[in-house]
C-alpha cells in the first residue's frame, strides 16, 4: 500500500526535485525548539489537555500546508516559565519562516505561534525542591 505523502515539486533543466511536507514540517519543528523560551511542542488539544512532545519529535506540532512555490505553516508550543510571550512567538516565526526559504526556497506566506501551555524549567523544579527541605 503507497503511502499518500503530498510533495512539493521544483521543476529544473536536469529534472525535478521533490519536498516532502513532513520535510518542511520538520524543518520548522527543529527551528522552534532552537528558539530560547521554548520548552517544546504540543501535540494539539486532545479533550481539552495539551500533549507534551518536547524536542525529539520535530515535525509533531507543526502543521504545514505547502503548495508548488509557498508554504504556511501552524506552529503548537508550550513556553517556559517567565519568557515574554510575544517575544519569543515573534522569534519562532522569524527562524522558521528564514530556515524554511534557505532550505527548500519556498515562500513562506505566514507562520502561526499556537502557544499550548507555559512549564517551569527543571532548575527552577530542582531549586524549588531544594527550599522545601
Amino acid at each position: 500500500m503507497e503511502e499518500n505523502v503530498q510533495e512539493n515539486v521544483i521543476r529544473t533543466e536536469e529534472g525535478t526535485v521533490k519536498i516532502a511536507d513532513e520535510v518542511v514540517a520538520i524543518i520548522a519543528g527543529l527551528a522552534t525548539t532552537e528558539v530560547k523560551g521554548v520548552a517544546g511542542m504540543s501535540g494539539g488539544i486532545v479533550g481539552g489537555i495539551s500533549e507534551f512532545v518536547g524536542k525529539k519529535s520535530p515535525s509533531k506540532g507543526v502543521k504545514v500546508e505547502v503548495g508548488e512555490k509557498e508554504t504556511a505553516v501552524d506552529i503548537y508550543v508550550i513556553m517556559e516559565f517567565g519568557v515574554r510571550i510575544p517575544e519569543v512567538a515573534q522569534e519562532i516565526q522569524r527562524e522558521v519562516k528564514n530556515s524554511i526559504e534557505k532550505m527548500t526556497g519556498l515562500l513562506v506566506v505566514e507562520v502561526n505561534v499556537h502557544v499550548q501551555g507555559v512549564t517551569f524549567s527543571s532548575e527552577d523544579k530542582e531549586q524549588d525542591h531544594c527550599k522545601v527541605k
